[in-house]
Order: C-alpha cells, then sequence, then structure tokens
C-alpha cells in the first residue's frame, strides 16, 4: 500500500478501527468481522500481546478479507522495522516519533504521526505523515480541526479517541479525513472473546452513522 492508497482508502471509507485487546483469537476472522461491518482499515497496537503473530495472520489471509492492517503505538526505529517485517501495510504513532517516520519513508510505506499542538502538526507535516493523527481528539473537539485549517488548509486530519457513531460526523464534518474507531466498535472484551458477529454489527452502525 503506497501512501496515496491509505489516504484514498482512508477518504473513502472514513473510518480506521483502532483494535486494543488482552488477546485476539485470530486476527484474520477479526479483520474479516470488520469488512463485513464496512471497516477495511484496521490498525493493531503494540500495546496487544504477540501484535507482530497478529499482523503476519492477517498479512497471509488479506486476499480472503481485503482488509490493510497496520501498526499503531509504535515507538521505536525498531518496533517500526520489526512491524514492516510482519506485513504491516501502515504505521501508527501516538505522538511525534522522528525515528520511525524515517524507517517507514525509507520503506515508502504509509504512517500517520500523532500531534495534539499546532506545532507538533506541522512537525509531523515536515516529516512526511500521510495523515495527522490528532490525538487526543477527546480534549479538543471537532472544532479545532476546524481551526488547524486555516494555517494548514488542505490539512489530512485524523482524529482518534473518545470518538463513537453518535460524535463522529461532526469531526468529519469540521474537516477530518477519517476518524478512529475504538472500543466503541471493537470493545476488548468482544475480541478476546471472539465475539465476530457482534463486532460486525457494531462496525456497520458506525460505518452506516458516516453516511
Amino acid at each position: 500500500m503506497t501512501p496515496e492508497e491509505f489516504v484514498q482508502q482512508l477518504e473513502a471509507d472514513r473510518t480506521l478501527a483502532v483494535v486494543r485487546a488482552a488477546s485476539i483469537p485470530d486476527a484474520a476472522d477479526l479483520c474479516r468481522a470488520l469488512a463485513d461491518g464496512g471497516i477495511r482499515t484496521v490498525e493493531l497496537t503494540f500495546t496487544t500481546p504477540d501484535v507482530l503473530r497478529h499482523v503476519q495472520r492477517a498479512a497471509e489471509t488479506a486476499a480472503e478479507h481485503g482488509v490493510a492492517v497496520g501498526i499503531g503505538t509504535v515507538m521505536t526505529a525498531d518496533q517500526a522495522r520489526a512491524a514492516l517485517d510482519a506485513g504491516a501495510r501502515f504505521l501508527v504513532t501516538p505522538g511525534l516519533r522522528p525515528e520511525v517516520a524515517a524507517v517507514a519513508a525509507a520503506a515508502g510505506i504509509p504512517f500517520s504521526l500523532g500531534a495534539m499542538t499546532p506545532t507538533e502538526v506541522a512537525q509531523a507535516l515536515d516529516l512526511g505523515s500521510s495523515v495527522v493523527k490528532i490525538f487526543p481528539a477527546r480534549q479538543l473537539g471537532p472544532a479545532y480541526l476546524k481551526d488547524l485549517q486555516g494555517p494548514y488548509p488542505g490539512i489530512r486530519l485524523l482524529p482518534s479517541g473518545g470518538i463513537d457513531a453518535t460524535n463522529a460526523m461532526s469531526y468529519l464534518d469540521a474537516g477530518a479525513t477519517a476518524v478512529c474507531c475504538g472500543t466503541s466498535v471493537v470493545p476488548p472484551a468482544a475480541v478476546a472473546a471472539g465475539h465476530w458477529a457482534d463486532i460486525s454489527a457494531r462496525a456497520a452502525a458506525f460505518t452506516g452513522a458516516l453516511k
């Protein structure tokens, strides 16, 4: 997946699912459940045990479920390299991580750097972030995204944190390229238990609210 393809998929689906769970019974089944609900971009995180194994499983079965799986909470260059070796299609960081950006850029892989202040947004753009992750979005609200587009016209923003079906459209209306969905769609307990039908229904409800 090129940076351009990553952005195009986010623009089309308007969301990315962030999965944090104590365990994942089968990453392929998880991806299939989310795809059935209309979510084709999924971020597993380094806070999940054995995440590299899960990403490899998702990557090996991508032709079956059609989901682009990346890794988030990437903090170091070594983690970035391990993620790419496992088959991650994109990388996401919670804050500015120049060393992660360098690894991804050298590999031609899309990445999204986390930022909160206008200065951090500028730094993320300078480092080549395909979309800038605004985190934690719940602390700033949709109006902040609209404000950022004054000094940064055309910027691609990906708000994350505290977003659910009741407020997602307000972030998109404020100019977000897409929004991250988390525990409202992929509750850690439901993921760990393999409740795939429930997750599919949650994903469908969330994507339905974006139309």
